[in-house]
């Protein structure tokens, strides 16, 4: 019943209205000072014949490398039809893998052309990137052990919380809730392995993936189903590439005449979820919310 209830919390949450506007970062928003470098232009893409997108690869079912090495979710299958679209095949796709930290260097760097990672939009992200229409909603949640089950926030009062660096949980906690310790990870499958190993009493992130990695997992639960904000996540380009921007604008309009997102989530996050979460709830189709 508690997981199930967060395709209700997302749903009410977007209903009320509370929308707010997850990079080796030194800031929350995930400027590491590092050189900026003029990015790919459309034209200059489809002359290459290769769209580079940083996608997660331990972010399970969103992008992560399966058993038999290969890259697989929910960003991945929209990346993969971005590519077959502006270039004829899904095949003619780079990915890059990217930490939650390092997502805004490499648009700045342009070591990548476009990053699928799961990015929450929020204002600080708008200065140093343009993102695009929204493609799915989400909050944070916490998940951990059923033994010392967390319900709510004050109980993490000087316990050990595991966060991602560079996400929107770590900026979370860090600005409404000092009286929690954090245990910071660059990648998700470190923080995930801090958990199990008992280093911290629980973990935060974005409640759609704790649900996932709950279901998966057994001995956990995600305690706390909706936190903070209810945000969208975006692709995003660098700074001022507008062409490309608009591109991907026009594309994810043209996509959500037929339900693309759906079946995204049929075919990547429903084997994980069942029927646990209402796509209706997680789903954002033409980039209207």
């Amino acid at each position: 019943m508690k997981k199930k209830l967060l395709g209700a919390l997302l749903g009410i949450t977007m209903a009320a209205g509370l929308l707010a506007g997850c990079s080796q970062a030194k800031d929350n928003g995930g400027n590491t000072g590092g050189a900026a470098a003029k990015a790919n232009t459309l034209s200059e893409i489809k002359d290459a014949g290769t769209i580079k997108i940083g996608v997660f690869s331990d972010k399970n079912p969103f992008g992560y490398v399966d058993s038999n090495g290969k890259i697989q979710g929910y960003d991945v299958y929209f990346a993969k039809r971005l590519a077959k679209d502006l270039l004829g095949s899904e095949d003619k796709v780079e990915f890059v893998y990217v930490e939650a930290a390092s997502r805004v260097e490499y648009l700045k760097s342009a070591k990548v052309d476009v990053i699928l990672a799961n990015f929450t939009v929020t204002d600080e992200r708008k200065e140093q990137v343009d993102f695009a229409l929204p493609y799915m909603k989400v909050a944070l949640g916490v998940v951990s052990p059923d033994a010392a089950l967390i319900t709510d926030v004050v109980q993490l009062k000087d316990k050990t919380l595991i966060v991602v660096k560079g996400t929107t949980a770590e900026t979370y906690f860090s600005e409404n809730h000092p009286e929690v310790k954090l245990l910071k990870f660059d990648e998700y499958q470190e923080a995930y392995d801090a958990l199990l190993d008992g280093r911290g009493d629980a973990f935060s992130t974005d409640n759609t993936e704790v649900l996932a990695w709950a279901i998966q997992n057994k001995g956990f639960t995600v305690g706390i189903e909706s936190i903070g904000n209810l945000d969208t996540i975006a692709p995003a380009v660098q700074k001022g590439n507008k062409e490309l921007l608009d591109w991907i604008n026009s594309e994810i309009e043209t996509l959500g005449k037929e339900e693309f997102f759906h079946k995204d989530f049929e075919e990547t996050l429903k084997p994980v979820y069942g029927d646990e979460i209402d796509p209706e709830n997680l789903v954002v189709e033409g980039g209207q919310v």
